[in-house]
């Protein structure tokens, strides 16, 4: 595919800017943290110089895949700077992947070297013989406690090998990132994103450095300048790197010369979270709307004033709706946050934002409209805003190239309205008088009943503030007269019974009667994947499967 035009204030490559930061940065400075492990600016710019030099040692070219199936590590970041260094694709992995889901993510994308953590080591020497492009096998342990195999090359050995010095070749702003996505229905997609376009999606600013014409080492010495002035962001990523949500806010902090904190546990601990952001000083953190916040209340809510969080002036999330109640919540508890619900996707950046703080607030779902975003019909027209009309959010400039190998899906996504590309993943939502957007929630998911659109994230909030309602996923089920049945599976607080009919007229005294759930079933844990994300097709099974209703 053809890239669009370049500027100069366009023209970046993230290899060239980490080349300047290690250049210019103080070098006892930590870039990342995890549990007791501290990586600072100079031993990632040694380790991460080293492990590009070694991938192009074992032959990687420009362009090559490199698939990450990691957890939230320094790996990930380390190996991440690395093949933005030596101009090599990065490709996320979800680690909960099983043997056949993780073979069509690594032949998809035609990876030529794997990076993985040594706890996969038995399902990827079971699929090796399935994957002969792949050239080099890289298992990350950093205690050295488990065996690598004679088919594989252990990871510390080529970030401690070299002398740790910068590659010296030219890259260009047409070197790619790849973005993995299950979304909703389908297998999970490629998206390709340049790395001037990531640059540019994630809003550097128009007074940045970068829109005047400045190059990567003027850059460089601005970040480093400002570092000293006004202190460093220590961003807790506490969702998985392996998601966009994780992965691109961490590519903004550290091009900034920020620090990266990870939490060590295999499951998300919000007490881990609030001691790393003691221990550590951690200024943000970024989560996933109330699957995360949600349980960060509850911790504190049964632990008033345990923890000091006074250095945490920043909570992101996207992805996923982030509750006004759970917002007023947690700022009950530190109300010099500011909560930052920014709505986005893999397929594009910047559709909207809500800010939420002790002075002011924003309706759940509410978001003040991107820049170079429309919203528009079916039929291609532009919202009037409070005409209640609903169309899809779209937005333009820097935007992904498409979908890797899937030209089908790249047309469906990727169009172009009144001669101008926009991205379109699929997100309904209505324009306000004010102009603002109300998320309406993902067109695949939404039910039809009896001719009525039912968007679940609505329906789910509604649950939710039920006080008996831990969590709430809605769907639609088969259903001879109505077509779909709006059905419910909600997680239950602890120490409560499901009362199906209050969970319905709850609902009711909220919404529109047609919204209402016509069954609720239970279940003990909510589908979810691990940064937050609904898996409404295990929901939706589980309903048909309790209700005795055949799939349709």
């Amino acid at each position: 595919m053809t890239p669009g035009p370049q500027t100069p204030a366009t023209a970046w490559n993230y290899g060239d800017l980490l080349d300047a930061l290690d250049a210019v940065f103080p070098g006892d400075a930590p870039a990342l943290i995890h549990g007791d492990r501290v990586v600072s600016w100079s031993g990632f710019a040694r380790r991460t110089n080293n492990l590009a030099a070694g991938l192009r040692e074992r032959g990687a070219r420009p362009d090559d895949k490199v698939a990450f199936y990691l957890r939230n590590d320094p790996a990930y970041m380390e190996t991440l700077a690395a093949c933005f260094k030596a101009r090599l694709v990065h490709v996320n992995v979800n680690y909960r992947y099983l043997d056949e889901e993780l073979w069509y993510i690594l032949d998809n994308s035609d990876a030529r070297f794997v990076v993985y953590s040594a706890e996969f080591a038995d399902r990827v020497a079971g699929l090796r013989d399935r994957l002969p492009n792949v050239v080099a096998w890289i298992q990350v342990d950093p205690e050295g406690a488990a065996p690598v195999p004679e088919w594989a090359v252990a990871y510390e050995s080529l970030a401690d090998a070299g002398p740790g010095a910068p590659l010296g070749i030219e890259r260009s702003p047409d070197d790619l990132l790849f973005i993995y996505t299950g979304g909703t229905t389908g297998m999970p997609k490629g998206v390709m994103w340049r790395a001037a376009d990531v640059w540019g999606a994630l809003g550097f600013g128009r007074n940045a450095p970068c829109n005047k014409n400045e190059t990567p080492p003027d850059v460089a010495t601005h970040v480093a300048n400002a570092a000293r002035h006004a202190g460093r962001n220590r961003q807790l990523t506490a969702c998985p790197l392996m998601h966009g949500t994780g992965l691109l806010t961490a590519i903004g902090t550290l091009s900034a010369g920020g620090c990266i904190i990870t939490l060590d546990g295999l499951r998300f601990d919000p007490e881990e979270l609030f001691a790393a952001v003691e221990k550590h000083g951690a200024t943000s953190a970024v989560i996933v709307g109330d699957a995360f916040a949600k349980p960060m209340l509850n911790c504190l809510e049964a632990q008033p004033g345990r923890f000091d969080l006074r250095s945490l002036k920043l909570i992101i999330s996207s992805g996923v709706m982030w509750s006004l109640d759970v917002k007023r919540g947690l700022l009950k508890h530190h109300p010099d946050l500011l909560l930052a619900d920014m709505f986005g996707s893999s397929e594009a950046v910047g559709f909207g934002s809500s800010v939420t703080s002790a002075k002011g607030e924003s309706r759940t779902a509410r978001f003040r409209i991107g820049d170079r975003c429309k919203v528009f019909t079916e039929d291609g027209r532009e919202v009037e805003p409070g005409s209640g009309e609903r169309g899809f959010i779209a937005r333009t400039g820097p935007i992904p190239l498409g979908y890797y190998k899937d030209e089908k899906k790249t047309a469906e996504t990727f169009r172009t309205i009144d001669g101008v590309r926009y991205s379109v993943p699929g997100d309904w939502c209505t324009v306000e008088a004010d102009g603002t957007l109300t998320l309406l929630g993902r067109g695949s998911v939404c039910i039809n009943t009896a001719g009525e659109k039912v968007y679940p994230e609505e329906v789910e909030e509604a649950l939710k503030t039920h006080a008996a309602v831990e969590d709430a996923l809605v769907v639609g089920v088969p259903d001879e007269r109505w077509g779909q049945s709006v059905t419910a599976v909600v997680e239950l607080a602890p120490d409560q019974a499901l009362d199906e009919e209050a969970l319905r007229q709850h609902v009711r005294s909220q919404l529109a009667g047609y919204k209402t759930p016509k069954r609720v079933v239970a279940v003990p844990q909510m589908f979810r994947a691990p940064n937050g994300k609904a898996n409404y097709k295990a929901a939706s099974a589980h309903a048909r499967d309790a209700l005795g209703i055949a799939a349709d």
